[in-house]
């Protein structure tokens, strides 16, 4: 299944979304982004566990057919 982070739960506006097979993945795929968009290039141990707690796995919704 895959996981996602949606950017905006972190910095409200942005409508980035990492996405990734693993929490690795999607944490170095939003790294890459808050780097070169928000300017920040280091990341704390505390913006690492918010990263973290924001990172779920992505529900799709099934449709109905006629």
């Amino acid at each position: 299944m895959t996981k996602v982070l949606n950017c905006h739960e972190l910095v409200p506006g942005c409508k980035f979304e990492a996405r990734g097979t693993c929490d690795e993945e999607v944490i170095a795929e939003f790294a890459d982004h808050i780097a070169t968009v928000h300017n920040m290039v280091e990341i704390s141990d505390e913006i690492l566990a918010m990263v973290c707690k924001a990172i779920h796995e992505e529900v799709r919704m099934r449709t109905a057919r006629a």
